[in-house]
């Protein structure tokens, strides 16, 4: 809403002399109102956003054309985009009932045309974006996405922020050496535990069970011995299971390629190596 000012002159006999200003306010007969499904992401993740668009006025609204901007932001001298539309997500209602897909061009904006929002009604348009290389993965980073509504006089404008997740994002790859190895030898598993996430983890807990049993094991943690009780073996089963707490898996570091802004993740590495002789 807006409002306006207005005063009137009178003039005579070489005088003259101003009204009372009044002052009025133009009524949005257009709103706009933008929500996201879930209000985090992480990397790779797809993105639900609802555009609300309400007609207070008695007639239709015909020729509305959005724009989104798909999160732009500014990073050092450029202007990173880190969302992608994706492709054939967008859907239109109008007073509840589906509408035929209307226009869609996507680059770095999104423009969504053709919409009409009934008078004294509604329209919602419904689409997707996935959170690509340029979307901020460390602890507190926000995407501020923010789409405006323009056309037959209206131009108005809302956003949805959604924040990066905190969490862990742990993988485990295990290897042995030698590959072959004789009865009665000797072999060292190395298991390398890694955190795409923003947030350490020490709660993982790891197990397994060897076949061929292992006997007289050593086991590191992080290229350290641990602590007593921070894992149980079986020589009789094979079983090796940690204790809670006894893994500690740090968060991923984040870098930005210099020349395009890009989010390259490095991960958070722990490395537990467990050596016996065959049984």
């Amino acid at each position: 809403m807006a409002a306006f000012y207005n005063q009137a002159t009178l003039s005579y006999n070489n005088t003259t002399v101003s009204s009372n200003l009044v002052t009025g306010e133009l009524l949005e007969v257009l709103r706009v109102s933008k929500t996201a499904v879930s209000d985090e992401y992480g990397a790779g993740d797809t993105l639900t956003y609802t555009v609300s668009l309400v007609n207070t006025g008695n007639s239709d609204i015909t020729g509305i054309t959005l724009t989104d901007d798909l999160g732009a932001y500014s990073y050092e001298t450029q202007t990173l985009v880190p969302l992608t539309y994706t492709d054939g997500s967008v859907q239109y209602f109008s007073n509840g009932a589906l509408q035929p897909a209307p226009a869609v061009t996507a680059g770095d904006t999104l423009v969504i045309s053709g919409i009409t929002v009934p008078a004294n009604g509604n329209a919602i348009i419904i689409y997707q974006a996935d959170a690509n290389e340029f979307a901020p993965l460390e602890a507190g980073s926000q995407i501020t996405n923010t789409v405006t509504a323009s056309g037959s006089g209206a131009d108005v404008s809302a956003s949805a922020v959604v924040s990066a997740e905190n969490t862990a994002e742990l993988s485990i790859t295990k290897s042995l050496s030698p590959a072959e190895v004789p009865a009665n030898g000797n072999i060292t598993y190395t298991f390398v535990i890694q955190n795409s996430g923003n947030t350490a983890e020490n709660t993982a807990v790891m197990s397994d069970l060897f076949d061929p049993v292992l006997t007289d094991i050593e086991v590191t943690i992080g290229g350290a011995s641990p602590r007593a009780d921070a894992y149980t073996y079986s020589e009789t089963t094979g079983e090796f299971v940690t204790a809670a707490g006894a893994i500690s898996v740090p968060a991923a570091s984040y870098t930005r390629d210099a020349a395009s802004g890009a989010v390259t993740v490095i991960p958070g590495t722990v490395e537990i190596t467990i050596t016996g002789n065959i049984k």
